[in-house]
């Protein structure tokens, strides 16, 4: 008989779900409605069709969508003169602090389009300015472009912050995910290259070379990132012979000493959470002031999630909380 392989998508739920007792009822809700969806892992696509499948399917659960006083599109120079698309929000007319925010998605998928409701949720809670950034994907464009690109980006954003109405002395990073591997990296180049920051804002980053962690065994299959998504992501993006760089995987950093501040979330039912630690952990051997928050039951990609998911809101406002301690925006 002919043996068929089924993703975890297509997998009858119960071959995995009662493997993460952890789970709450709501996520474990959301977990069983994708995988009655049917929708084929990105894995199993072409880098273009990965891209769609996310950009059509990352509203679903979304907030609802927040109006706010300013939501522009910009463009940032990047070193080899492309411009990159970016979108400026501010709850207010003031001039404002600003986090520079990077997108998830394996540094392969994903967009400002993708991540706009979470940016105006950040903007709106923490009355803080965010700018986020359409940074270059693999495997068009390959490691180390998406470092440049970010660093280029918060490079300009300190030099020329003041032309489009914020305050370019107080800036922060941001980003999940993928998006939180260059906000860490950024943040290392930073302090090298004496830009103070206010905060490192850590959405579930990814931090180290190698799945070695124990949490990619524990998590890595059935949930919303599996450990095929990660090395088909990585595959797409760096090569193998690449991956100890600091720059892809900051917690090879030769030191941390003098970065900003840091805020983790992470999500505890994720193959990336032990990385979070680990890297937390390395922060504050430096001297570096860390928050962090670990978010029970939930999986990584949950902060997207806040229709269904309560902790994906409360993230959000332990976030904005963050963010506004860091950068004290003025009271309009």
């Amino acid at each position: 008989m002919e043996s068929i392989t089924l993703t975890a998508a297509e997998r009858p739920l119960k071959t995995f779900l009662p493997e993460y007792p952890q789970l709450t009822p709501a996520m474990r809700s959301a977990l069983e409605r994708m995988a009655r969806a049917g929708y084929p892992p990105a894995y199993t696509l072409s880098p273009a069709a990965a891209k769609a499948s996310y950009e059509a399917g990352a509203g679903v659960l979304e907030v609802p969508k927040a109006t706010l006083a300013r939501v522009e599109d910009l463009t940032i120079p990047a070193r080899d003169g492309v411009q990159l698309p970016a979108r400026l929000y501010a709850p207010s007319d003031a001039v404002l602090p600003v986090l520079l925010y990077f997108h998830g998605g394996g540094f392969t998928i994903g967009s400002v389009a993708s991540h706009d409701i979470l940016c105006r949720e950040l903007s709106r809670l923490s009355g803080c300015a965010v700018v986020s950034l359409d940074y270059r994907l693999a495997p068009e464009h390959r490691f180390p472009v998406a470092v440049d690109d970010a660093w280029d980006a918060l490079q300009w954003l300190a030099a020329h912050g003041r032309g489009l109405g914020i305050d370019a002395a107080r800036i922060a990073v941001g980003g999940d995910s993928a998006g939180g591997t260059l906000a860490a990296v950024c943040a290392l180049m930073a302090r090298d290259a004496g830009l103070r920051l206010a905060l490192q804002l850590l959405f579930y980053p990814g931090c180290a070379a190698w799945p070695a962690a124990p949490s990619h065994q524990r998590f890595g299959h059935g949930l919303v990132l599996e450990q095929p998504h990660i090395d088909w992501f990585f595959d797409q993006y760096i090569p193998r012979e690449s991956r100890e760089d600091w720059r892809f995987a900051p917690l090879n950093a030769p030191d941390a000493e003098g970065v900003a501040p840091a805020w983790f979330g992470l999500a505890e039912c994720d193959p990336l959470v032990d990385d979070g630690l680990a890297y937390a952990d390395k922060l504050r051997a430096a001297g570096v002031a860390v928050d962090l928050e670990i978010y029970r039951g939930v999986t990584h990609e949950f902060i997207k999630m806040g229709r269904a998911i309560p902790e994906a809101r409360q993230a959000h406002a332990d976030a904005a909380r963050a963010l506004a301690g860091a950068l004290e925006p003025q009271k309009p």
